[in-house]
Formats: structure tokens, sequence, C-alpha cells
């Protein structure tokens, strides 16, 4: 059977670069992904599957009734884009100006729908139900994940698995981690309230930006002298903004930055850390200051069971090279959420362009279309796989 459904995949491909590049030109920021749910919706409609819209928001969850008893798995994939301009030159470049799929979540999406498709096809020798899960925003903290959950997506669920395609890994390599995989995501913003004046007389001043550049250096110090070296975390500051003139010394200045951690405890002393820093030296220099930190998305964690249970799934697709184990990622993600709640994996799917790398949240963001394949048969092999077909 999972032969003929990796066959079916394979015969699906040219149709799902035309769905996933039609996605591409109509992404929609998070929250308000309202055409993009429709035409999810209207997929399932075709495809003749029950399915829930406005799951958590803008949800869509549809679920396959297998002909013969089994487990639930629950597949998710997310289908928000980024405030990004698309500078590509394709012709499937964003037609929507100043939102993009920078992430590849239009391949999410389509790969979904295709493992939705052939399952369908083949109902009737399915063991177990199989929960399509499309979480709206998952790029904007709160997120998706926690409200659909809440709505009960998981209810009934045994199994939960997820894949990104990722361009940090070449095509054909398939990764995942035992328990930590993806980290926690906060983010922070320090204002700072000086006094401005002429660039010519910065004694009648206290100036925000001397105080902000001192700030930002001894920030650094609490991963590099605070922290145990064997523990990991990264405090990386992202923005800087004060004033509008070369020579005059602004009033006020504002870091914004992330703080990225596996563990609680830890993640709790490097806020306090933080806090002692920036009001120390803001007193030294006597300028107010607001020191705002946001605890974003958890560390997504994988049951180490099921994490080998991906590799074996993916080792089984002929397109695969490599299926690894690796360090984990300090990037976030909220399916975190799902494995807090059922056993299951995130993995990444590689998806590199070769020769033509281009990051993530990147203007001229673009991935090696067949890794849609590598991911809609390794997700496909990892459900038969719970049920032993």
């Amino acid at each position: 059977m999972r032969e003929i459904l990796f066959q079916e995949i394979d015969q699906l491909y040219d149709e799902m670069v035309q769905m996933r590049r039609y996605l591409h030109q109509y992404p929609e920021l998070s929250f308000y992904e309202f055409k993009t749910a429709a035409f999810i919706q209207d997929q399932y409609k075709l495809l003749n599957i029950p399915f829930q819209a406005n799951v958590g928001d803008n949800g869509v969850v549809a679920t396959l009734q297998g002909a013969k008893t089994g487990k639930t798995v629950a597949l998710r994939a997310d289908f928000d884009g980024l405030p990004i301009q698309d500078e590509k030159t394709a012709a499937y470049k964003s037609q929507n100006h100043g939102v993009m799929h920078a992430c590849g979540h239009d391949g999410h999406t389509t790969t979904l729908l295709a493992v939705a498709k052939v399952l369908k096809k083949y109902q009737h020798e399915l063991a177990g139900n199989v929960v399509f899960i499309h979480q709206h925003a998952e790029e904007l903290a709160p997120g998706g994940a926690q409200p659909m959950i809440k709505e009960g997506v998981l209810d009934n669920v045994d199994v939960v698995y997820g894949t990104h395609l990722w361009t940090n890994t070449p095509y054909g390599v398939v990764q995942t981690a035992p328990g930590n995989f993806m980290a926690a995501a906060d983010k922070f913003t320090i204002n700072i309230q000086g006094k401005g004046g002429h660039g010519g007389m910065p004694h009648q001043t206290k100036d925000p930006i001397v105080v902000g550049s001192q700030i930002v250096t001894n920030l650094q110090q609490i991963i590099s002298r605070r922290i145990d070296p064997l523990d990991t975390a990264v405090l990386s500051i992202g923005s800087f903004h004060a004033g509008n003139a070369y020579n005059v010394i602004p009033d006020s200045t504002t870091i914004e930055g992330t703080v990225r951690t596996f563990d609680q405890s830890l993640q709790q002393f490097i806020i306090d850390e933080m806090a002692k820093i920036i009001k120390g030296t803001c007193t030294a220099y006597d300028v107010d200051y607001q020191f705002d930190y946001a605890k974003g998305y958890q560390p997504v964690v994988n049951d180490p069971e099921h994490a080998e249970k991906v590799l074996v799934a993916a080792k089984s697709v002929e397109d695969v090279e490599k299926a690894e184990m690796v360090e984990p990622s300090m990037t976030g993600e909220d399916f975190a959420y799902y494995l807090q709640e059922k056993p299951g994996a995130f993995f990444f799917t590689g998806a590199q362009i070769k020769n033509g790398f281009v990051p993530h949240h990147h203007p001229l963001f673009d991935f090696d279309e067949r890794a849609m394949k590598i991911a809609a048969k390794t997700l496909i092999a990892a459900t038969l796989n719970v049920n032993q077909l």
C-alpha cells in the first residue's frame, strides 16, 4: 500500500506545484488568512472529506475516517504569510503588496492537501483516522495553535506529526531530534528616555544612544559570562532606533531583540539578569527606561520514540538520501503546543535550492518544490507506521 500511495504523490506533483504557486501569489498575514482558509475548505469539499471551519479563528480541520479500526494520527500544516515584500522575479511572485510566503507555508498547505487527497482515494484500506490540521497564524504570537487546541483539535488524537520545508537543509535530507528540537522564542523591547539636544553640546544632554549602546554591550555578557557554557541560550539585538538627524542627539532610543532558550529556569534567569543590567545602566546615566519582555512560543520537544519513527518513515522514501538526528535549532515554532498535549514529532524536510540558497524570512525566499513530495511521503509513511500498515 505504501508504494502505491507514494506513486500517487508522484503523479500529483505537477498539480502540487501549480497549487503551491497559486498560494504563493496570494499570501495573507497572520489572523487575516480568510481567502486562504476558504481555499482550503474548497479543497476538502472537492475531496468530500468532512471539515470544520473557523477553528480557533481561521483554522480548518478535516477528518478522514479509515475503514478499519486503529489509532488517530493528526498532521498539521500552517498557512499564514509574512509582512515582507516579495522581490523575486519568478512568475509566481506575490501579488499582494508587502505580504509574502517567505517561510514555506504555501508548501506546507499544498503538501497536507496532497496527503489528504491520496489517503481519501484509499480510505477503504486505511486503518484508524487521520486529522488534517490547517493552522493559521504561526508567524505571529500568540499564534494559532493554542486556540485550535482549546477548541478540541487534538481530542481523541493519539499521535501528532508536522514538518517544515527547511532551506537551511539540502534537498533529500530529513532531520529531527529526540527531545529538544526548536527553542522557546521570546521578544523584548527597551525604551530609553533621555534628554536630547545639540550634537555640538552633548554635555547639556542625557544621550540615550550612548546609554543604549552600553546596554547592548552589557547584555551580551549574560550569555558569555553569566551562563554555563554547556547550557544553550541566545540573546540577540535585532533593532536599535534613535533620532533622524546627524547633528541632533535624540530624546529617546528603542531597542528590540530576542531570547532563545530550552529551559524555563534558564529563561527566567536571563530575564532577571537583563532587568538588573538595564536598571543599573540607566540609573548610572540618570535616564528613565521601560523594559517589556514577552514570552513567545515554548520549546518544541519531540517524543524520542516518534522522532525515531519519523526517520524510519523517511528512510522508506526513495528520494531521501539521508535521514538523521541533528542538534536542536534556536528557531521557534508553535507546534510546541501540540507536543505538550500529545506524543509526536516535528521534523525538517530539506528544501534548499542547489546553488541558490536564500534563508527563511528573506525577500528572495524560495524552496525546492520537489521537497513537497518527500514531505508528503514521509508524513504518509509515518501515519501508516502508527497503525502498522
